[in-house]
């Protein structure tokens, strides 16, 4: 790849961090436009059922008064090839007459991959597809969610945690606040805002009656919640009813969901044969919903339970520098009689956070 491809390629990959979490379903893509090294017009994904970043780029060059003819385009994703909620990106830069589109990665959307780049191609257009690795991952981490939902129909989850150095989420009174600092707190939010959905279990919302929303960090909306409460029992002045959008997943009916339902709050049926919640079931009905991302914040009890089912796909674990003796573990998960049997994850990042650390762990 040439210097001034990357160079432009790199470009465009930044551009794509402006935008927001509210193009959710959709990856946020950058685009910028050039003609002899010099920028004719760029842009990223818009709010969704707004403009791609393509669309937006050629807007801004029009704006600027630039005829964008003979020009490159450099985009961080695959321009789209299908009707959606906007037209197909791939025909706007066709129509824009630009001759040669460089894209750090493709799309995983079965109804774009391959196929952006074949419409480009066909009508003369010089493609260059993925021609640097290390750009075409940073394309996928930032769009993790999305690439996963595409590639399994499923969301990402990522279950949050804090713990003292010995394992504790709480003291054997349930006192849990605070174990970390004030530092891993506001990092936490961020990670909330981020998110499609944030999940819990009915355990945390009985024993701590948590807001489970952004605070601290500006953002357009809030996530929607889901509360996985097999009996219905999630109380309506609790302050998970108040704010963003609440959804309660039981696994048989009864009274208790009439009045939730009575009370605007969205309830579903999904029991397994146990008569316990299917959580297998809430994440498949999330990646149908085009949630991307799922954060999920709960007790030992239901974060062991998507452990062990195989559902978490990323651990995210603030570790205060504290010892707190007895008191609740992290994840309950099922007795082991070997270490070999132990679960094995890899961290992919080890960060300071204040006087905190935060693991993630995949």
């Amino acid at each position: 790849m040439k210097e001034q491809d990357q160079r432009w390629l790199r470009h465009a990959v930044q551009l794509s961090e402006r935008a927001g979490i509210e193009t959710s379903p959709n990856p946020r893509v950058g685009c910028v436009i050039i003609r002899d090294n010099q920028i004719l017009g760029e842009g990223w994904t818009q709010p969704v059922g707004q403009a791609h970043a393509e669309v937006q780029a050629l807007r801004d060059a029009q704006q600027r008064g630039h005829d964008v003819r003979g020009a490159t385009a450099y985009v961080s994703l695959e321009p789209c090839s299908h009707f959606g909620r906007t037209p197909p990106c791939a025909f706007g830069l066709r129509d824009a007459g630009i001759a040669r589109v460089v894209a750090a990665a493709g799309d995983a959307n079965p109804l774009v991959s391959g196929k952006g780049f074949a419409i480009l191609r066909e009508a003369g257009i010089e493609v260059l597809a993925e021609p640097d690795p290390a750009l075409a991952q940073q394309v996928r981490e930032m769009n993790i969610g999305f690439f996963h939902r595409m590639e399994t129909g499923l969301p990402w989850v990522r279950l949050k945690m804090a713990a003292s150095l010995d394992g504790r989420t709480a003291l054997p009174n349930g006192q849990s606040q605070w174990i970390t600092g004030p530092d891993a707190r506001e990092d936490g939010h961020r990670w909330r805002a981020r998110a499609d959905v944030i999940l819990t279990g009915i355990g945390t919302v009985l024993a701590d009656n948590p807001q489970l929303n952004v605070r601290g960090t500006d953002i357009p909306r809030q996530p929607p919640k889901w509360v996985i409460d097999s009996a219905f029992r999630t109380p309506l002045n609790s302050h998970v009813t108040q704010g963003a959008a609440l959804t309660v997943i039981g696994a048989s009916d009864n009274a208790q969901r009439l009045a939730l339902q009575d009370a605007g709050v969205q309830t579903f049926l999904m029991p397994d044969p146990e008569g316990k919640v299917d959580l297998a079931a809430v994440v498949r009905a999330l990646g149908k919903q085009q949630c991307n991302e799922v954060h999920v914040e709960a007790g030992a009890a239901l974060s062991g339970a998507l452990v062990d089912a195989g559902l978490v796909n990323e651990i995210l674990l603030y570790m205060a520098p504290k010892f707190l003796g007895a008191g609740a573990g992290v994840l309950a998960l099922p007795e082991m009689q070997h270490v070999s049997q132990a679960r094995v994850w890899q961290i992919t990042e080890l960060a300071q956070i204040g006087p905190d650390i935060r693991l993630r762990c995949r």
